[in-house]
């Protein structure tokens, strides 16, 4: 049974970092796509990175390039998220979400995603 269970959530001033981390277990993913998406209160889920496990080919949110970094640790199972400058509007839960890599082609959709974490409150103040 796979599971995702992330980590490294917090509170944080504007302009901080955060590193968030989601550690896979119950398969081999070589054949998947770790995704990490957001969702703030009255605010449908939002698609913020993902990786390609096999090959490490990335793709990001126009609103994160160039702060936000993802990651793997293969010996591991852990996925990260490095999260730089942040702002109030990235204040949200996180989750990390598994997508098979047959889906790469759609992989902001968050119903491309088959198996999610429980999710880790970040909150930026202003």
């Amino acid at each position: 049974q796979v599971q995702l269970v992330e980590s490294g959530g917090g509170l944080v001033q504007a302009g901080g970092s955060l590193r968030l981390s989601c550690a896979a277990s119950g398969r081999t993913f070589s054949s998947y796509c770790m995704g990490w998406f957001r969702q703030a209160p009255g605010k449908e889920r939002e698609f913020v990175a993902v990786i390609r496990w096999s090959d490490g080919l990335l793709y990001y949110a126009d609103s994160v390039k160039g702060r936000f970094t993802i990651s793997r640790e293969n010996a591991k199972n852990t996925v990260y998220l490095q999260m730089n400058s942040l702002k109030p509007e990235d204040t949200a839960v996180y989750h990390c979400a598994l997508a098979p890599i047959t889906s790469w082609s759609n992989v902001v959709n968050p119903l491309k995603y088959t198996n999610w974490g429980q999710g880790t409150q970040v909150t930026v103040s202003s």
